[in-house]
């Protein structure tokens, strides 16, 4: 059953062609990649001149209705936001049943590219400003009521060494505040997730002279305080409730640089 969806997908989730036009605007310049439910196109707007993304609900996906939702989802999340550091929305459209979003194009590289391909290292104190930085911005969506739920290292885009936060597709908007439980169980998953970012961002500078594989805790020469640190983001010790919490112990991490 698996091969045979997998089989139409080939056939139906075909990109729109370079050179292509997308709603007598945009030129499609190539696509960015595809994911689980998108293609994503950087395409020139010819009435700016400008760059933007382009975001297409895959064709094979587009008459179920879950991922439509997810769809929908994610335009209304990034229109409720207002933050330098996230794409904003400029319109939807359909053609031939198909549907698309624009959005702002953020120059850069995403950081699993900068670090398995670029092999760009970061020290202790640089990685925890990026994540400072990367806290800001998850506040702020807590702070909507937002819980990203997809914290990877390809979802941060790194312009000027100041983290961008983009692919908001399995974000949640929790609007009934009764359900605190839920909200804290979608709050410490983003915090979780801001853990193992950190955690890449270390281990670019650790080279192995043993075979046998150790915990990070012995594998990484880290101050105490970023150990600590780490340990409630992933929850080894008592997790974090808060991005206050997280950020008295960020601050005190880096003091103690």
């Amino acid at each position: 059953m698996r091969s045979i969806r997998k089989l139409y997908q080939f056939f139906v989730d075909i990109p729109n062609e370079t050179g292509s036009t997308l709603n007598d605007r945009y030129e499609v310049l190539r696509v960015l990649g595809t994911g689980s439910y998108g293609i994503v196109y950087l395409c020139k707007d010819l009435k700016t001149l400008e760059n933007k993304i382009i975001k297409q609900l895959r064709p094979s996906k587009r008459n179920k209705r879950r991922e439509l939702a997810l769809f929908e989802n994610e335009i209304k999340v990034l229109r409720s936001l207002n933050h330098l550091h996230v794409p904003s929305v400029y319109e939807t459209f359909s053609s031939n049943g198909n549907y698309f979003y624009v959005m702002s194009f953020i120059e850069g590289d995403n950081l699993e590219d900068l670090i398995f391909e670029k092999k760009k290292t970061f020290k202790e104190k640089e990685s925890l400003l990026i994540l400072t930085e990367l806290l800001e911005i998850v506040n702020e969506l807590h702070f909507n009521s937002i819980y990203h739920q997809d914290l990877r290292i390809p979802n941060i885009i790194m312009q000027n060494n100041h983290p961008y936060l983009i692919d908001f597709g399995l974000s949640k908007q929790v609007l009934n505040e009764s359900n605190q439980q839920k909200m804290q169980e979608l709050k410490q998953q983003d915090y979780y997730d801001l853990g193992e970012i950190l955690l890449f961002m270390l281990y670019t500078t650790y080279s192995s002279e043993k075979k046998k594989a150790l915990p990070w805790t012995e594998e990484l020469s880290l101050e105490k305080e970023t150990v600590f640190l780490l340990k409630r983001l992933l929850g080894i010790k008592d997790p974090y409730l808060n991005s206050c919490e997280i950020l008295a112990d960020l601050q005190d991490a880096l003091k103690a640089m």
